[in-house]
């Protein structure tokens, strides 16, 4: 029986929130990750696992992917020995939802990943250098490129940055640009602490949304609810939405110019809000 979250497996993975990484390596932490409440799950065969258990690891993830599971896989590089055996493996897993490609860098690098997977296989562009957000409208624009995600901390060592978030408003701004021109869904922010609190966790998610970033990876599946309520409409967006749309459906008056794209807003609010389950939450 496959094993996953009933409500995490029907939602379109363009909508996801909360990413949950799990080492590929520890095959005892992958169904409690897929019955979680994270909205996609990855199974890391990159910087999770040395190079001496890449083997082992790979092999833990078909067996997983053919025997029930779905799930998507973070891949080596392209410039990595083990970018060819695990694209070779994968193009064959029974359960692959996508693969997420690490130190992604130039489109061509996406593409060629994509054509060496099963047709319509969607790749995340795991953008993790300075070259890689000069770059990243190429890639948001490269055929097989499903979306952006944004690697913080090997960001960070490339470029000598600090984690305020003023330091990295620039890449996370060229990223959801980039998408945006690209086509994409939302880019998908980096991981918080996988320590980090639920105050911590709630103030990084506030930076995520504020930057027009719609997913975070997380490394720690405690985390995950609170990625999700951090990035869906609050409270007061789902009452302010319920009551346009209701006062629209009576035949409320059009009043200026703003009511129309206020209107296209609650409609968003309350598309989003029935497909994560939040009016009865």
């Amino acid at each position: 029986m496959p094993i996953r979250n009933r409500r995490a497996a029907a939602l379109p993975a363009k909508l996801s929130r909360s990413w949950l990484l799990i080492n590929a390596g520890k095959e005892e932490d992958y169904a409690p990750g897929l019955a979680s409440e994270a909205d996609s799950v990855i199974f890391d065969l990159e910087a999770s696992v040395p190079d001496e258990k890449k083997d082992a690891a790979r092999a833990s993830v078909l067996r997983a992917l053919n025997g029930g599971m779905t799930a998507w896989v973070r891949i080596s590089p392209t410039t990595s020995r083990h970018w060819e055996d695990d694209v070779a493996a994968l193009a064959e897993a029974g359960g692959l939802r996508g693969v997420m490609l690490a130190e992604t860098e130039r489109p061509d690098q996406v593409t060629y990943t994509a054509m060496r997977l099963r047709a319509g296989t969607p790749v995340i562009a795991l953008v993790e250098s300075a070259l890689g957000v000069e770059n990243a409208t190429q890639i948001a624009s490269a055929p097989g490129t499903f979306r952006l995600a944004f690697g913080t901390n090997d960001f960070r060592k490339d470029t000598g940055v600090s984690s305020d978030p003023m330091a990295l408003a620039y890449a996370r701004s060229r990223l959801v640009i980039a998408s945006r021109v690209g086509g994409l869904p939302g880019a998908i922010d980096g991981p918080a602490e996988a320590t980090a609190d639920e105050a911590a966790i709630a103030e990084a998610c506030q930076v995520t949304a504020s930057m027009g970033m719609t997913g975070k990876l997380s490394l720690n599946r405690a985390q995950v609810e609170l990625v999700n309520k951090g990035l869906s409409p609050s409270e007061d967006e789902l009452n302010w939405a319920r009551e346009l749309i209701e006062a629209h459906e009576k035949g409320a008056s059009i009043g200026d110019g703003s009511y129309l794209p206020r209107l296209a807003r609650a409609q968003k609010i309350a598309s989003l809000a029935d497909s994560y389950g939040l009016w009865n939450a």
